[in-house]
């Protein structure tokens, strides 16, 4: 009889993990402490909870987050499919009603007479065949736990969340539908145009504002992926107009507008959006003085504001084996954002590639090494073989090996790594049928 696999965590990595095992014949106890013990970001108990922004970002296989989708898909991925379920409208992005995803994957588990899920607190690592998929937001006790394994190879840096306001707060006379460059629907956006004189009081204000404190004991490590609105003010004063304020694509009245901060649909019903790119740890009470300063958010409701929280995650490329196993205990994996790998694409798609090699070590077979040439493979080669100081990362085309040929069209450069790695991926399957010839 094949054994079982304990998974702890029902974030995105752990349901994945847990999905691809049970599809392989194999059964989980998948363990969740909340709503036992919460986190300082979740705000519920469900499973897969998106808590720093509704978006699974962009959509098409030109960019690399795109190209691992597909991958996923191509694998039977629950997250994607879930995703696809509770889509809304964001322009080129794969955007989500955040609870209409969690309801669908905690129900497909829910059904699955080969899923154990246990609402409680892990305390210790299990003895058996395990996958810690907790996520970076990992409870002191785990932490303690895993700390003691790796003998305390456990790094961390600082993440942030974006606000939330209801749209019937907002000022739809002073705003704009729109999509940079007319993308998706074309007006898949609300736009909060700023002009010289508006971005200039905002960029001085928010450089004013009070922060919340880091605790005495902590050294701030800020994730370039997810950096507070005000961190990116500290930068300079052009540099939230090169990012999240970035006016490029889109058309005010006829022209360019100075700086826009975009709102993008954050449920099925479209009553709530959320503030894009701008996580911050700025204190309740200057949020509101500050962000009520942007053009149409001047009676803005925040239904959520934006915060602060610590990620952990360990030294994956001391610890793990590119299958992603504790290199001094085979039968314990790691997978998602605790690994390294940011963002939660990335984490499903850790979690996807924990669960099928959990499923083949259940069974008594090797674990697989996904291909460098596809996108899974590259983000797993980073985060198990990268050298100096290790960092979180997100999936990006620089993770794969060049194409050996020039193309000056970086969209084009970006399609043809994409078809390349299906064509590897595919090949990869079929070669590879002990691990996906799966259970229907």
């Amino acid at each position: 009889m094949d054994e079982s696999i304990n998974i702890i965590g029902a974030g995105l990595a752990g349901t994945e993990a847990a999905y691809q095992a049970a599809l392989r014949g194999i059964p989980v106890k998948l363990y969740e402490m909340r709503p036992q013990q919460m986190t300082p970001a979740h705000k519920g108990s469900g499973f897969a909870e998106l808590v720093c922004s509704n978006s699974l970002r962009a959509y098409g296989m030109e960019s690399a987050v795109g190209l691992l989708k597909e991958e996923m898909r191509l694998m039977d991925s629950l997250i994607i499919r879930a995703a696809l379920v509770a889509r809304v409208p964001a322009g080129g992005a794969l955007a989500v009603d955040r609870k209409m995803f969690s309801d669908y994957i905690e129900a497909e588990l829910n059904a699955n007479p080969l899923v154990n899920i246990v609402k409680e607190q892990v305390l210790t690592i299990p003895d058996g065949l395990t996958i810690i998929a907790a996520g970076p937001l990992v409870s002191p006790a785990l932490s303690e736990s895993i700390a003691e394994i790796v003998g305390g190879e456990m790094l961390y840096f600082h993440d942030a969340i974006a606000p939330i306001v209801a749209k019937d707060s907002i000022d739809m006379e002073k705003v704009f539908f729109a999509s940079r460059y007319g993308k998706g629907n074309g007006d898949d956006y609300i736009n909060c145009p700023l002009d010289k004189e508006q971005y200039q009081l905002f960029y001085q204000e928010i450089l004013a504002a009070e922060l919340y404190p880091l605790k005495d004991f902590e050294k701030q490590k800020l994730f370039s992926g997810c950096m507070p609105i005000e961190a990116m003010a500290a930068c300079g004063y052009d540099t939230m107009r090169f990012g999240p304020l970035k006016p490029v694509g889109l058309e005010y009245q006829g022209k360019e507008p100075y700086a826009v901060v975009q709102l993008r649909q954050d449920d099925a019903g479209a009553t709530m959006f959320n503030m894009v790119g701008f996580q911050t740890r700025l204190k309740r009470g200057e949020q509101e003085r500050v962000f009520h300063l942007i053009t149409g958010l001047e009676m803005a409701e925040f239904l959520r504001y934006g915060q602060m929280h610590k990620n952990t995650y360990i030294n994956s490329p001391l610890l793990l084996n590119n299958a992603l196993q504790l290199k001094q205990r085979i039968n314990l994996l790691f997978a998602g954002q605790i690994t390294g790998v940011e963002g939660y694409v990335e984490s499903a798609a850790c979690g996807l590639a924990a669960g099928i090699n959990g499923a083949l070590l259940a069974q008594g077979k090797e674990p697989l090494v996904f291909p460098p040439l596809t996108a899974l493979g590259g983000l797993l080669r980073y985060i198990t073989t990268a050298t100096g100081n290790f960092q979180p990362m997100n999936v990006n085309f620089g993770l794969l090996p060049p194409l050996g040929q020039k193309i000056r069209d970086k969209k084009q450069k970006n399609l043809q790594i994409a078809e390349r790695s299906i064509a590897e991926l595919i090949s990869f399957i079929a070669a590879n049928p002990q691990a996906f010839n799966v259970i229907s």
